[in-house]
């Protein structure tokens, strides 16, 4: 009776999802929901969409914030998938001995291994990561050549990742993209760059989640109830697994399917093995679940989570600042930076889309100037702005291109948001991708920078006032 009742939100939605979704059910391609595990391919595309500049406005500077590209696993979720084997196994051998019908089991399940296993390093970027990185490199040369059109220098073209391998590999496989042809290093021509990075301890501008005391209490506090909130969900699919294919699976059996689900479709392209133990509408569930996740403890959740970003906010607006003055003041070409570019990781990029006020719905940008809390993302089969294969997938990047318009009355520089290559609408720019700099600052910028990262993150609440920062 449990077990039934149970199954009863399932299959409703299973069949809500299957009547809305017939006409594209074989066109699902679970691919595109993979959450932060999705490839940067599969959800963004390659290239760049078309935006409408207004004439006579050209690009001076870009700053880019990116995650790094598709990694494999880390040793503990190796480790995870090894258990799930050893599981595997186990309660296959138990079904069979007593004589339960497996015609719907899948003959890959019966024997599996892990294809990480013996793998004694994780977490480096693949060379699938390589490739979306080096590509982007490519597209944004391309896409802004005036801005690219000098002779490599790091005062030029500075270019910074954070201490950890895969994201300063990311920088790299970034560059030569960037910088292809333009060097004189072997038969492609190759350039030589720099790439930069602070010590994890000190490194509150890419991973300033590291070094946020306040952060790392909230999200230990946190991760039990969120794990709460995700349970229903999971016992739900569990349930439906057992039935369809008669094994005993655990809450922790689906999880870890659901994780080896993640990891064969982006690494390894696999989607018949895995993915396959789900139908789409629990697919749809589980990216929800993860999206809830990093909703609460990496997104709107809490303020906290996005106002420890703001030394990377500041970062980004006194590059422009300093853009703006070599402009005016007409610095002779090679002296002054033209592009400022940063690669680090989901923890980097969720916040700093958070701090554009990106993704958000409805009238949530006003919520969020109220300081007030915000719902969490709609449960499927609702839609939702909230997913993370969109908001920070491999390779998931936020460009902010400044532009200098002498024909605009209303303001001579503009900044245009451009979320995986994608012109974005900005809440406080009244729905713009291209808002006038002044209205940015003020809007946008402004409200955050009055929050310090040290009172934020390093003093408890109640023991001191915030003290605001200044903005040119």
């Amino acid at each position: 009776m449990v077990r039934a009742k149970l199954l009863i939100p399932l299959v409703l939605f299973s069949v809500f999802f299957l009547h809305s979704n017939a006409g594209d059910e074989e066109a699902f391609d679970v691919r595109q929901h993979l959450s932060s595990v999705s490839r940067y391919k599969d959800v963004a595309g390659n290239s760049f969409v078309a935006s409408e500049i207004p004439d006579g406005c050209t690009p001076i500077h870009l700053n880019l914030v990116a995650r790094h590209g598709t990694r494999s696993p880390t040793k503990k979720r190796m480790k995870e998938l090894d258990n799930l084997a050893a599981r595997l196994a186990s309660i296959v051998k138990e079904a069979e001995e007593q004589k339960l019908p497996l015609q719907n089991l899948p003959g890959w399940l019966k024997e599996w291994e892990s294809p990480w296993k013996g793998k004694q390093n994780g977490g480096q970027l693949t060379v699938q990561g390589e490739e979306e990185l080096y590509e982007l490199g490519i597209r944004t040369r391309e896409r802004f050549p005036n801005l690219f059109d000098e002779d490599y220098h790091p005062n030029v073209y500075p270019i910074k990742s954070s201490q950890i391998p895969r994201a300063s590999a990311s920088a790299v496989a970034f560059g030569m993209g960037l910088f292809s042809g333009k060097g004189n290093l072997g038969p492609g021509k190759h350039q030589a760059f720099a790439v930069t990075s602070e010590s994890r301890a000190s490194d509150i501008v890419l991973r300033f989640h590291d070094c946020c005391n306040n952060y790392k209490d909230y999200r230990k506090s946190q991760e039990p109830s969120v794990n709460k909130l995700k349970e229903p969900v999971i016992d739900e699919i569990t349930s439906a697994l057992t039935e369809r294919y008669k094994l005993n699976f655990t809450r922790q059996d689906t999880s870890s399917l659901w994780f080896l689900c993640k990891q064969e479709a982006s690494l390894l392209n696999v989607t018949d093995q895995a993915c396959a133990l789900f139908n789409p509408s629990e697919v749809a569930l589980l990216e929800w679940t993860d999206d809830l996740e990093a909703f609460i403890l990496k997104g709107y959740g809490k303020a906290l989570n996005y106002r420890m970003g703001v030394p990377l906010l500041k970062d980004v607006v006194q590059s422009m600042d300093q853009a703006i003055e070599a402009h005016e003041e007409k610095h002779a070409p090679g002296t002054y930076e033209k592009a400022r570019m940063r690669f680090a990781h989901a923890e980097t990029v969720v916040p700093f889309s958070c701090l554009l006020g990106l993704f958000l719905e409805g009238s949530e940008f006003q919520q969020i100037k109220r300081e007030q809390p915000l719902e969490h993302p709609p449960k499927p089969p609702q839609k939702r702005n909230w997913k993370c294969s969109n908001v920070a997938p491999f390779g998931g990047n936020n460009m902010l291109v400044l532009y200098s318009c002498p024909a605009k009355s209303s303001s001579k520089y503009f900044v245009q948001v451009l979320h995986n290559e994608h012109p974005v609408p900005v809440p406080g720019c009244d729905g713009s991708d291209l808002c006038p700099l002044d209205v940015f600052k003020e809007k946008v910028v402004a409200p955050h920078l009055k929050h310090d990262y040290n009172a934020v993150c390093n003093i408890k609440a109640g023991q001191q006032e915030q003290k605001p920062a200044t903005m040119r």
